[in-house]
């Protein structure tokens, strides 16, 4: 147990140096590199930020790119409020496409350190949890990808708990990735568009009102369509080919 944990510790080490060295390469080096935890706090740091990605489109992209993959690798909650910034600096399309991306890069990351360090910390400090989602999962089996795009779409799902207990759960890497790509990319698209008017608004609860959870609740039980038609043609499929050799089981008993 303890090896895994010092390995962990050691990346996490690096990954927070390396970030530290963007973050005063930024100019920022005066100021504690923190995430934003509120409106007030975000504003804050657009404005930090916004001049310095003016002169240094470059090195301001990387600084993001860094910051959200750490974020995300590390399994931190709150990427929205990044999702937010990254609306703020670069645009609403610019920055869908690179939230969409990090967004999958950051859960694939995650997903080879949990399968690298974490795999017993997570089953001895959540073994209910990874229980009852080790049967959900089984029992979508043949229909996995869709079952994990509802997850995904689904606003109420712990994405950080998916992305740590996903190689516990013998989830592919490929359908692991695309459906984080695809399932998540209708709430970043909802954060960048309020990040692009981050100046006029007055609150964040725009991103978790009823109606925007509605959408993605909707766009969540349209997912589970495909994957609930394939488990009814493999169940039927299954049933046919019981039914078939049937015949052959019980002549060779009688024999």
């Amino acid at each position: 147990m303890w090896r895994p944990l010092c390995g962990l510790l050691l990346v996490f080490a690096g990954s927070t140096a390396a970030l530290w060295l963007l973050w005063s390469g930024a100019g920022q080096a005066g100021r504690a590199p923190r995430f934003p935890a509120d409106l007030a706090e975000l504003r804050e740091l657009a404005e930090a930020l916004r001049d310095y990605e003016r002169r240094h489109r470059g090195a301001a992209l990387a600084l993001f790119c860094a910051a959200y993959l750490y974020k995300q690798s590390f399994a931190i909650p709150g990427s929205s409020l990044l999702n937010v910034l990254a609306g703020a600096l670069f645009g609403p399309w610019v920055g869908l496409g690179l939230c969409s991306a990090l967004t999958s890069l950051g859960a694939a990351c995650c997903y080879l350190l949990s399968q690298a360090f974490g795999k017993g910390l997570v089953v001895r400090y959540f073994p209910e949890k990874v229980a009852l989602l080790q049967g959900k999962v089984e029992e979508n089996r043949s229909c996995l990808f869709f079952f994990l795009l509802f997850l995904r779409l689904f606003p109420m799902t712990p994405n950080w708990f998916l992305n740590l207990s996903a190689p516990i759960l013998n989830i592919p890497m490929s359908q692991f990735f695309f459906s984080v790509l695809i399932g998540l990319t209708p709430y970043n698209f909802i954060c960048v568009q309020t990040g692009a008017i981050l100046s006029q608004i007055n609150s964040l609860d725009a991103i978790f009102s009823w109606d925007t959870l509605l959408k993605l609740l909707l766009m969540a039980m349209a997912a589970l369509i495909p994957g609930t038609l394939i488990k009814k043609y493999s169940k039927k499929h299954l049933k046919l080919d019981e039914d078939k050799h049937a015949p052959l089981l019980n002549g060779k008993k009688s024999m």
